[in-house]
């Protein structure tokens, strides 16, 4: 999977598109240091998200914007 664009949106939030899901947009929120998965505005012609692309999508996106240590840090990994 990759990271196609992503842009800032509210406050502490990012809107992203994902190859594997391109018409689906995530929305990311910041805890502390790194951004989680906050909700998927998942649109049918996309195949159904797991866990795993949940997982991954925020590991892509932390590591995009130099947050991966503090990401792979966190006190609950799943």
């Amino acid at each position: 999977m990759e990271l196609v664009s992503y842009s800032y949106w509210k406050r502490n939030q990012i809107k992203a598109i994902f190859n594997r899901f391109p018409s689906s947009v995530v929305t990311f929120r910041m805890v502390r240091n790194y951004y989680f998965v906050y909700s998927v505005q998942w649109s049918e012609m996309d195949t159904m998200v797991i866990r795993e692309d949940l997982k991954e999508m925020e590991w892509l996106l932390n590591e995009e914007l130099g947050l991966v240590h503090f990401y792979e840090n966190r006190k609950r990994a799943y």
